[in-house]
């Protein structure tokens, strides 16, 4: 048992010294004054030193940030980083001095608060917003109802909560990770950057674990949580291993509880691999790197190419983030089909047998259609998978139509190519431009608030016992009781 410590006593023959622990306490001499040391790049240590230095001297000091602050004192801090420090605290009084701490070593050796000269000041005092003045945010509860632009004001909050939605999808927590989704989508939707978390009160899918993120960031630049899923062996691992082409979260974490953690443990493990993972292994590197506009965009050319001479009339259609006006990603989508219901039949067998005989494919399969609607009703798929005639592949893009690495003549890209009645194109049109969270959110909206089913091939009012049918993605937004948002505006 360790003994407790024995209180100092005062010394009989001395008085207060100042920057000692030393001394009876001095009464406060200036009550109208209030200071507050900010530790940020000042230091605990002398941060607690300036403290007791100012108590013994007559000042009063908060160890907290209060309402009763009058001037808050800095060291090696800019205005800019001040304020941005000030705007995440819940509490901001009205009237506030920023200073350097030179205004309080001159006023000790004055022996009394001196004049706040320029050469004192941070800013000025009228530069500071409390919070409750600070802009707040309003947005609907729906990321269908919300446009989202590529880029937005707040990329930091927003990234901080998608890697801790991939971290809990790795980790097959959906609920989790649709929360952080949603979160991420709202401040995605925000017309400009959150510097308090007071702006975001009353926002819809914030709780108090996404509230606790964002306010980490706003205050410290990142979040502890975040760093730590971002450096974990686990998150890196079943990174790595899903991003193998046929690789899905239950086998990654099956090969990691083998003991494979990287590419290199899997090659020398011997593991059996079905031919989709073999040969997302041996392209790794390309399937793994950004796909451009300009690789999507030869790719577009080479399958319109094939379409048009073995279908003539039959539309191709570039989905996926590259329709919402992206101009990177990981892979290109396709919708075919023909204007004349029933003509698709057929196309999909022919165009791979094309593309396969011009030595474009290094891996291929083909689905057929498993969707009828009088035989499936209105419900919606038993997945989030649709269920048309569809092909997974990897193309073989040519060096004359891309620019790979040097040294390669080729590199390795995934494609996919789904055919659809034309009955259904707006449908699928409007489930493959995605993003994924609007699509959920879109099918949520119209179970929740519509009571209708929707999915990529359907559309069925709940209510009236009927189909609704569209020619047009502005059709369906008008079933549903949306306004229409573009492409360009749906990602959430």
């Amino acid at each position: 048992m360790l003994p407790l410590k024995r209180r100092k006593l005062p010394s009989p023959s001395t008085g207060s010294t100042a920057g000692t622990n030393d001394g009876p306490e001095v009464p406060c001499r200036f009550p109208e004054i209030v200071l507050f040391f900010l530790e940020r790049k000042m230091g605990s240590s002398r941060r607690t030193f300036l403290s007791e230095l100012g108590k013994k001297n007559g000042f009063k000091v908060e160890s907290q940030l209060s309402s009763s602050v009058t001037h808050v004192l800095c060291e090696n801090n800019s205005a800019d980083e001040v304020r941005a420090w000030l705007n995440t605290q819940l509490t901001v009084p009205t009237s506030l001095h920023l200073l350097h701490v030179h205004w309080f070593t001159e006023s000790l050796r004055a022996g009394r608060p001196v004049e706040i000269l320029d050469r004192h000041t941070l800013t000025k005092t009228s530069q500071i917003k409390p919070a409750e003045e600070t802009c707040s945010f309003t947005v609907p509860n729906y990321a269908c109802q919300r446009r989202t632009q590529l880029h937005h004001h707040n990329p930091s909050l927003s990234d901080a909560l998608t890697l801790l939605a991939e971290n809990a999808e790795l980790n097959e927590d959906d609920g989790r990770a649709v929360a952080f989704r949603r979160a991420a989508a709202v401040l995605k939707a925000l017309p400009a950057e959150v510097t308090s978390v007071s702006q975001l009160k009353g926002l819809p899918c914030l709780g108090e674990h996404s509230l606790r993120v964002i306010k980490d960031v706003l205050k410290d630049g990142s979040c502890s949580e975040v760093e730590t899923t971002k450096h974990s062996q686990r998150f890196n691992a079943l990174k790595v291993l899903t991003g193998i082409f046929g690789v899905g979260v239950k086998t990654a974490d099956r090969w990691i509880r083998d003991g494979i953690f990287n590419l290199q443990q899997l090659r020398e493990s011997q593991t059996t691999l079905n031919r989709a993972q073999q040969a997302g292994l041996d392209h790794y590197e390309d399937l793994n790197q950004p796909v451009t506009r300009a690789d999507a965009d030869s790719i577009t050319e080479i399958v319109q190419e094939a379409v048009s001479s073995l279908f003539p009339g039959a539309q191709v259609t570039l989905t996926g983030g590259f329709r919402r006006g992206k101009m990177t990603g990981h892979d290109v989508d396709f919708l075919l089909t023909h204007p004349e219901e029933g003509r698709e039949e057929g196309l999909m067998d022919k165009v791979v047998s094309w593309l396969d005989s011009q030595g474009l494919l290094l891996y291929q399969k083909t689905s057929r259609n498993s969707y009828l609607e009088s035989r499936d009703g209105p419900g919606r798929p038993s997945s989030n998978m649709d269920r048309f005639e569809r092909c997974f592949a990897i193309f073989k893009l040519s060096r004359g139509q891309t620019s790979p690495p040097a040294g390669h003549q080729w590199r390795a890209v995934r494609v996919d190519l789904v055919v659809t009645p034309i009955s259904q194109f707006a449908f699928a049109l409007l489930g493959w431009t995605g993003s994924k969270l609007f699509e959920r959110e879109l099918r949520r909206w119209a179970g929740h608030e519509k009571a209708m089913s929707l999915s990529s091939h359907a559309l069925f009012d709940k209510t009236q016992k009927r189909y609704l049918r569209a020619s047009s993605e502005e059709e369906i937004f008008t079933h549903l009781g949306l306004s229409f948002i573009p492409p360009s505006q749906r990602n959430a």
